[in-house]
């Protein structure tokens, strides 16, 4: 049996990317920029979740990335591929916690976002060109 954990760590990593995005669509109230865009491509009706998406979703997709990022380092063995994809998640929990109330939420909290769909992007077609997990 092949070792699964380069496939659970690039599954984590892009769901949890995804997720934490998704969510902060649904959030018109916190983060119109992101919102905006999900309401133009039509998700919208996702504002009817927002306490949802907030408290529960966004929080649980950083904290998968975050633990998908962590466990690559099993499969690849890069310490500083391994801390790039872990520094979004943990700056999206940053803007979620310590920094709710704070006017630097916004920055943090899209900063985060961005970086982990980058990360996941890069990911994706630096696999693509390799032909295996990125290393």
């Amino acid at each position: 049996m092949s070792n699964p954990v380069p496939f659970l760590s690039r599954l984590g990593e892009g769901s949890g990317a995804i997720g934490a995005f998704v969510s902060a669509m649904g959030c018109s109230m916190c983060f119109p920029a992101i919102a905006s865009f999900g309401a133009a491509i039509g998700l919208g009706f996702l504002s009817r979740w927002e306490q949802l998406f907030i408290h529960t979703l966004m929080p649980l997709f950083a904290v998968l990335a975050l633990l998908a990022a962590a466990l690559g380092w099993l499969a690849h063995h890069n310490l500083w591929r391994s801390l790039l994809g872990m520094i979004g998640p943990a700056l999206v929990l940053v803007a979620l916690y310590p920094l709710f109330r704070s006017e630097m939420r916004n920055p943090v909290l899209y900063s985060g976002l961005a970086l982990m769909l980058a990360y996941s992007i890069w990911d994706i077609f630096l696999r693509r060109r390799t032909g295996k997990a990125a290393a």
